[in-house]
């Protein structure tokens, strides 16, 4: 089979193989692996020097089967339609394994931010949010978007601002979009979720003595030997929160060049520099790499590929020396790059599961939006309360009394933050055993990829079983 395929395609050839160690019914399979709608959109904007552009983007809804649905907008220059069904449909596979109540959406304006105006990225947005508005591609209920690669907060406020100006007054406007600053119903931990998740699943795996012992390796993050690819949100953060694990990050690539030492760098010191100098390049701690292909293939215990689709292909595979990678990324890895290290004994921890963190915390979110309180405030005061009387009695029973610092340390209730990652990893930490424990049934002869789609098929199957649609 050629490598030469869409990456819907890749995707649709995933499910198949899943599909057939399932008991599902092949007009089932068919259902769940289309994409429900596609809007394609292309709109005019007026540039700060006053000529016309047309931009093009899209929306897809991939699955109905729970709504509302949920996904990212990405702006690149590299969109098409394509990616974005794609991505929408790896989205339905994620929510399910994640148990987050959403169908999978995508969508995508095809620019390079680094082109526009801050004011032309504005008029971008909101143009794009009253496009969704019209057709009913967002909205509360009905599909909730969320940042993705090109995009943050800012744009997420924009859309929640334009949408709430369309929407008369709706109550529940703040829930149209997740990912948004904290002042505009934001939720603490959504930034860094996406990072965290990647370090509570990989962290997971390294659990697992047997899996360790196969590839290798010791149990436990602690002394690995990271390299990250991509440095933005998911790169930073996955990089940070392996490093405060005990992980080791001995290089990070980025699209103009990569940094190298095998004694590990200070991700924070890195992150500074490359803030102020826009580029790795004279980075004092490390070695400056042209060519990041190389850095990829750098003999490491951990590669976490978190930029773009496609960067692990059948022509480099074969020289990639990670015995585990965790794709940090959405489809890092094409259909016979994951055949291949498969048959090489690599440990591949799925985008499906593993970059699932965002998606959860959006629920949160969305849930918080809903609600209207914030996580938290019923039970802090509480349970503050009562770690109060507990250690009251202790202190008396003892005659032991602890500094008021100590005392605040132990008494103080869950903070937002708190809760948040507290579900997040839960979450993280059960669908990885419900993986694996699939992947045990098959006498561990499938990959951890192949589990999570037969997990994330069961669970849309039996939602369209509950609602009468197959009998």
């Amino acid at each position: 089979m050629s490598e030469h395929i869409s990456f819907s395609k890749q995707v649709e050839l995933y499910v198949d193989r899943a599909a057939e160690l399932t008991p599902y019914p092949q007009g089932l399979i068919d259902q769940i692996r289309i994409t429900n709608s596609v809007y394609q959109i292309q709109f005019p904007l007026k540039r700060d020097d006053g000529s016309i552009e047309v931009i093009q983007a899209w929306r897809a809804e991939h699955s109905h089967h729970i709504r509302p649905v949920k996904g990212g907008i990405r702006f690149s220059e590299h969109a098409d339609q394509d990616e974005v069904i794609a991505l929408a449909s790896l989205m339905t596979y994620k929510c399910a394994i994640v148990d987050v109540p959403y169908g999978g959406g995508k969508g995508a304006i095809k620019i390079n931010p680094r082109n526009y105006s801050k004011a032309e990225l504005e008029r971008i947005t909101r143009r794009y949010t009253y496009e969704l508005v019209q057709k009913n591609f967002i909205g509360p209920g009905v599909d909730v978007p969320a940042p993705d690669y090109g995009t943050g907060e800012k744009e997420m406020a924009w859309i929640v601002d334009t949408y709430s100006s369309l929407s008369n007054g709706e109550l529940d406007s703040a829930a149209c979009v997740t990912g948004k600053p904290i002042s505009e119903g934001g939720i603490h931990g959504r930034r860094e979720a996406t990072g965290r998740g990647v370090m509570f699943g990989i962290r997971e795996a390294c659990a697992n003595v047997k899996d360790m012992k196969r590839i290798g390796l010791k149990a436990g993050l602690d002394g690995k030997k990271v390299v990250i690819q991509g440095f933005g949100n998911v790169g930073y953060h996955s990089a940070k929160f392996l490093a405060e694990e005990g992980a080791q990050i001995i290089a990070i690539l980025e699209y103009d060049g990569a940094i190298h030492n095998e004694k590990g760098v200070d991700i924070e010191d890195v992150f500074q520099f490359r803030k102020e100098n826009g580029s790795f390049k004279n980075y004092p701690g490390a070695t400056f790499l042209e060519d990041t292909r190389t850095a990829l293939e750098l003999p490491c215990d951990i590669l976490v590929p978190a930029a773009l689709e496609n960067q692990i292909t059948s022509e480099n595979a074969k020289r990639i020396q990670a015995k585990i990678i965790g794709e940090g990324a959405n489809g890092p890895t094409t259909y016979k790059a994951a055949e291949e290290l498969h048959k090489k004994g690599v440990l591949v921890i799925p985008d499906l599961y593993l970059n699932a963190g965002g998606v959860t915390v959006s629920y949160f979110e969305w849930l918080k939006n809903l609600s209207h309180i914030q996580f938290g405030r019923m039970q802090k005061r509480f349970e503050e309360g009562s770690n109060r009387k507990i250690l009251s009695k202790v202190e008396e029973l003892t005659g032991k009394v602890l500094d008021p610092e100590e005392a605040k340390y132990l008494t103080e209730g869950p903070s937002e933050l708190a809760l948040v990652n507290s579900g997040l990893e839960e979450t993280m930490i059960e669908a990885y055993r419900s993986i694996r424990e699939i992947q045990a049934k098959h006498d561990d002869k499938i990959d951890l990829r192949r589990a999570a789609f037969i997990f994330a098929l069961d669970k849309v199957a039996n939602s369209y079983y509950m609602r009468g649609i197959f009998p």
